[in-house]
């Protein structure tokens, strides 16, 4: 998330450089990270949608206008609900609520799981488990 936060902020044409020195700077070895950067290359390589998606269900707020640490937070747990099936839905949420009691205020965690509840409910499978591909 924070990765995605920073990248919202400042994209650059060289994603691998920019996570190169992202976890240049952190205590353990890069592979360490490799689940991390699979979800910030598929949320960024999804973010049309992702986008869209928040687009369509954050009604009355003008998309723009959304703070970019909640932005960050919900594009990462929209990827994972929408294009992980191997991560259930309500871990998904779980995960971004506990991010935005870190990173944001009581007024965005409760946007947060609003728009995210939306989505899971219009998921086409089980909210409380995994998928196996």
């Amino acid at each position: 998330m924070q990765f995605l936060y920073s990248w919202s902020l400042n994209p650059s044409e060289d994603l691998e450089a920019d996570l190169q020195q992202f976890f240049a700077d952190k205590d353990r070895p890069r592979d360490y990270y490799a689940f991390a950067e699979q979800l910030i290359h598929g949320t960024i390589e999804n973010l049309d949608v992702i986008d869209e998606k928040i687009r369509s269900l954050a009604e009355n707020w003008d998309f723009d206008r959304i703070a970019r640490v909640d932005l960050a937070i919900l594009r990462l747990a929209i990827f994972e609900m929408l294009f992980r099936k191997d991560i259930p839905p309500v871990v998904s949420i779980n995960e971004a609520i506990d991010l935005s009691k870190t990173f944001s205020s009581a007024d965005s965690r409760r946007f947060i799981n609003g728009i995210l509840d939306r989505v899971k409910d219009q998921l086409d499978r089980p909210a409380r488990s995994a998928i196996d591909d």
